[in-house]
């Protein structure tokens, strides 16, 4: 199964591994919505065990990114498993376990701390649609629940 990125999203991963000399692995475009009451943000998944180098000292290299291509990003932290790869495009909020179930439909099934379900839902539902959008174009996934 492979990835089709359009335009902006190739330009953005490649000024990214340009300047983090990180290798990314999928880039979503996130749009500003009315409801979110935010801009446009970038979501960029980086391979697997690289997040800390992506992210710099302190942020700076992220920061550097941000700076170059005038939007906030997101890192996720690409993975072999999809729970974890459901677990880590939630983050920060803190998953307790991911269930994957297969009927007629796949859904992962995803037990958060009550605390964080505001953090997994993300403002104006912004992270957990993008979790969704993660989940089916890296492990066709059709949905991801809160439980």
């Amino acid at each position: 199964m492979g990835i089709t990125l359009d335009d902006d999203a190739r330009q953005y991963l490649a000024a990214f591994e340009d300047v983090t000399s990180v290798d990314g692995q999928d880039c979503l475009v996130l749009e500003a919505t009315e409801a979110a009451d935010a801009d446009e943000q970038l979501l960029i998944v980086v391979s697997s065990g690289q997040m800390s180098e992506a992210i710099g000292p302190g942020g700076r290299t992220v920061t550097r990114y941000e700076d170059r291509v005038g939007k906030p990003v997101r890192l996720v932290e690409d993975a072999a498993d999809p729970e974890e790869f459901v677990a880590n495009a939630l983050s920060p909020a803190a998953v307790y376990n991911v269930t994957i179930s297969e009927n007629q439909d796949t859904v992962a099934y995803v037990e958060v701390a009550n605390d964080d379900r505001g953090v997994a839902i993300g403002t104006g539902g912004r992270t957990i649609e993008a979790a969704r959008t993660l989940a089916d174009r890296h492990f066709d996934i059709d949905d991801v629940q809160l439980v």
